[in-house]
């Protein structure tokens, strides 16, 4: 397995402030083709942040459903290819053949949600309910979640490009953040680092710092959210698929103010739980 390379770079860059021109250098995310491949097949080549490939190769299976548990990947190599990586991850025989069977190939963008989908029936798939979710928030602990993924965005404060998704716990946290150009990456990086270190999704809050559209609704709650948060605003058909599937789906989450579109029951008036 090879090391995944900078997930940043320092670019020379002239700055006009105030009408005045300084040469001077600036760093900028990078963002390279990442192919994920499954048995040799390739399911997807995104463009993404070079880092948290392992996370991001896991996250991708589980989100997509090519995968139903972190030991269902066997093995995953990181092999580095001209221009970017190949994320070759080997699945549990009987899900390899299964997915070898589809011979599916697609290369997408940094916005592409959907990838491998055949059907319209496929993308708009069925979900598992998370009404048995028995997690409450008061409303300054989703104030703490957005705000503490904002303090957590380390790549971001460096170049001012990038994504984040986070998984926040009440009372004891931010638990994981990951970041990358696309959003869908963040998202698919944070449910396989949670994966892996076997947090359960329905114990905590997934904040993300993108729209919330409805291929977001569906990696979150295949991973088990109970609550999705966001900075910006969720599609209509996000919100839909949220009620369906029991999920509380929370949108333009600024400062104390933020709007609950499904699933309010979860969200209670009171004091928040202390932080250890």
């Amino acid at each position: 397995m090879v090391e995944a390379a900078a997930s940043k770079a320092t670019i020379s860059r002239i700055a006009v402030r105030g009408g005045i021109a300084t040469p001077g250098m600036r760093a900028l995310p990078e963002e390279v083709p990442v192919a994920l491949s499954f048995g040799g097949t390739t399911q997807a080549v995104m463009m993404a942040t070079p880092n948290d490939l392992e996370d991001f190769g896991i996250g991708f299976a589980l989100s997509e459903a090519i995968a139903h548990r972190p030991t269902d990947v066997m093995s995953l190599d990181i092999v580095e290819a001209e221009q970017g990586f190949d994320v070759q991850i080997q699945l549990d025989p009987a899900l390899q053949t299964r997915f070898s069977a589809r011979r599916r190939k697609m290369a997408g963008p940094v916005g592409c949600g959907l990838c491998g989908i055949e059907s319209i029936e496929e993308a708009l798939r069925a979900l598992p309910q998370r009404r048995d979710v028995a997690l409450t928030l008061a409303p300054d602990e989703v104030h703490d979640a957005v705000q503490s993924l904002t303090l957590h965005q380390v790549l971001r404060a460096e170049t001012g490009a990038v994504h984040a998704a986070g998984f926040y716990r009440p009372g004891r946290g931010m638990a994981l953040v990951r970041e990358d150009v696309g959003r869908h990456n963040a998202l698919d990086k944070l449910i396989g680092a949670m994966a892996r270190a076997r947090l359960d999704a329905a114990e905590g809050v997934v904040v993300l710092t993108s729209r919330i559209s409805v291929d977001m609704v569906q990696k979150a709650a295949i991973a088990g959210a109970g609550v999705l948060v966001s900075v910006s605003a969720p599609t209509a058909l996000a919100v839909r698929t949220a009620e369906q599937a029991g999920l509380t789906l929370i949108g333009i989450a600024r400062g104390a103010d933020f709007d609950i579109f499904t699933r309010p029951d979860r969200i209670i008036e009171g004091q928040k739980h202390d932080v250890a």
